[in-house]
């Protein structure tokens, strides 16, 4: 098994990277999902936060208040740091979960929108970064996502700089192209992860 981390800036293209990876045939586990997951109604992710937060952060329908709840926390870095406490671990255990149900040979990629900010690159045999530049990013949040550029910039400077991130890359893939160079581009990395996965599995000659 090949454990891959994909990241990228917001904007920059990693959920298009994501999808074509898994056309080529990548187990994706999608993080941003997996912690939507673990604060479902009824689950003991949601019952925590709750406990940490107050019934406020519930929607009329018993879900979670996504809008209400970041309201709280991203204003106090301390409430920030009480429910990171309740949700990473939840999101590490259904990821390994996850990963241990892949078969050994598979290329099981990891989508972490904050592994530059939070230290993850060590977790992976293989690091692959989206690249695409400020610009293009801004046109893409403001343009697609219906962004305000103020609001485009402030997320773009909440994360990790273009730099830090390329620094862990053992992979780039500029997303400043076109989707059929970015299609090409993907595929000529899906051809190496699978490549670094069978020799992974390969054993290994004795020592002479």
């Amino acid at each position: 098994m090949l454990k891959v981390g994909l990241t990228g800036g917001i904007g920059a293209g990693k959920s298009e990277v994501s999808r074509l990876l898994v056309e080529c045939g990548a187990v994706l586990i999608d993080a941003d999902r997996i912690a939507r997951e673990v604060v479902a109604p009824g689950t003991p992710g949601l019952a925590a936060v709750v406990e940490a937060f107050g019934e406020e952060v519930l929607a009329p329908d018993g879900s979670l208040d996504r809008p209400r709840l970041g309201s709280i926390v991203f204003a106090d870095p301390d409430k920030l740091a009480v429910l990171n406490s309740i949700v990473h671990p939840l999101v590490g255990a259904r990821s390994r979960e996850l990963e241990q149900a892949a078969a050994e040979d598979a290329v099981v990629v990891h989508d972490v929108p904050l592994l530059t900010e939070n230290g993850l690159a060590p977790l992976y045999d293989v690091v692959v970064v989206v690249d695409a530049g400020t610009e293009t990013q801004l046109d893409r949040l403001v343009r697609l996502r219906g962004m305000t550029e103020e609001d485009a910039r402030a997320r773009m400077a909440a994360q990790a700089t273009r730099e830090k991130r390329l620094e862990i890359a053992d992979v780039v893939i500029d997303n400043d192209v076109p989707l059929e160079d970015l299609r090409r581009r993907v595929r000529d990395v899906w051809d190496e992860l699978v490549r670094r996965a069978h020799a992974s599995q390969e054993p290994r000659r004795p020592q002479e």
